[in-house]
């Protein structure tokens, strides 16, 4: 393994490309990035390799979309490659534009380019001001309008994020084509294994966990894991192991910090009874709302607890 330059050199971040996108949107929301090398990656296991492989400090992909749900290839990665850790999350508004070649006017467009999720967010809008229109699929939202500019689409218009403006001449036909103004996409900062952020009281535990087998109740008693301390899960995601039918691991978020002794008492539970728990990672929360949770499972309860059980053992008389 190619060990990490060294912390006096400039630092590489890598990023779905290329420039333009929602990701690279997200990148410049980190501050310790600004000012470092940006490199563009192809796709998720390019971005996540570099960080393994020591090409890169760390990696921003996208993890979850509100409107769409998880982003399984990112989920998936990050169960089956080792050495990962999230240290960071960003939250990115999903808007789109439509852009042409210059000169373009939407009176001109017939065939419209987007990647298919795309499509399908701003499909309400399309139809509404263009009824007429074609889709042309796109592999990205970027490429859609690169097309337009080195020849490759026989579209008319394209759909894009609205930073593609800032890299290329292109013509804006229209903005705030997204049928959902409240679409938002969250992306983690991804590097190697590091001590957690310290907790901020407003905090999210990232997780992997697969169930022991295939029985009644098996996601109810990893579930209770949670419940029984008090801790509220953000995200709950299943996604199949791969290797028999019926397999599956969960993909977690939940709120609170490793460092609670209400979370590190759930983890030591979730090892007790599961064949393989993945630790991703307990940063802040980008919303920097700050978790509530019942007295009962305040850290000094946990304590307290613990110290009455060793008096207990030690022979020690209640008080």
């Amino acid at each position: 393994m190619t060990d990490v330059p060294p912390a006096t050199t400039r630092r590489t971040y890598s990023y779905l490309g290329p420039a333009g996108t929602f990701t690279e949107a997200a990148l410049a929301q980190v501050p310790e990035a600004r000012g470092q090398q940006w490199r563009s990656v192809r796709n998720v296991g390019e971005a996540l390799a570099d960080v393994v492989e020591g090409r890169a400090h760390a990696a921003v992909i996208a993890i979850e979309n509100s409107v769409d749900g998880g982003v399984s290839t990112a989920q998936d990665a990050l169960a089956t490659m080792p050495g990962l850790r999230i240290v960071g999350e960003y939250l990115v508004p999903v808007d789109f534009v439509l852009v042409g070649r210059p000169g373009t006017t939407l009176a001109d467009v017939s065939l419209v380019a987007g990647h298919p999720v795309a499509y399908a967010q701003c499909l309400q809008w399309l139809t509404r001001t263009l009824p007429a229109h074609a889709h042309i699929p796109a592999a990205s939202n970027v490429a859609s309008a690169m097309g337009l500019l080195d020849g490759t689409s026989d579209a008319d218009a394209a759909i894009a994020a609205p930073g593609i403006l800032d890299h290329h001449e292109l013509e804006l036909l229209a903005s705030g084509i997204g049928d959902n103004p409240n679409a938002v996409t969250r992306f983690v900062l991804v590097s190697r294994p590091v001590t957690p952020p310290p907790p901020t009281g407003a905090d999210k535990t990232s997780l992997i966990v697969e169930l022991p087998d295939d029985h009644p109740g098996a996601l109810l008693e990893m579930l209770e894991q949670f419940a029984t301390r008090g801790i509220n899960l953000s995200l709950l995601a299943s996604r199949p192991i791969g290797d028999e039918l019926g397999r599956y691991r969960f993909v977690i978020d939940a709120d609170g910090h490793i460092e609670n002794e209400r979370m590190a008492d759930a983890l030591l539970g979730l090892r007790r009874f599961s064949p393989k728990v993945i630790f991703l990672g307990s940063y802040p929360r980008a919303d920097r709302a700050v978790v509530h949770y019942p007295e009962r499972y305040a850290d000094d309860v946990f304590v307290e607890a613990r110290d009455w059980l060793r008096g207990l053992i030690s022979g020690e008389p209640e008080v």
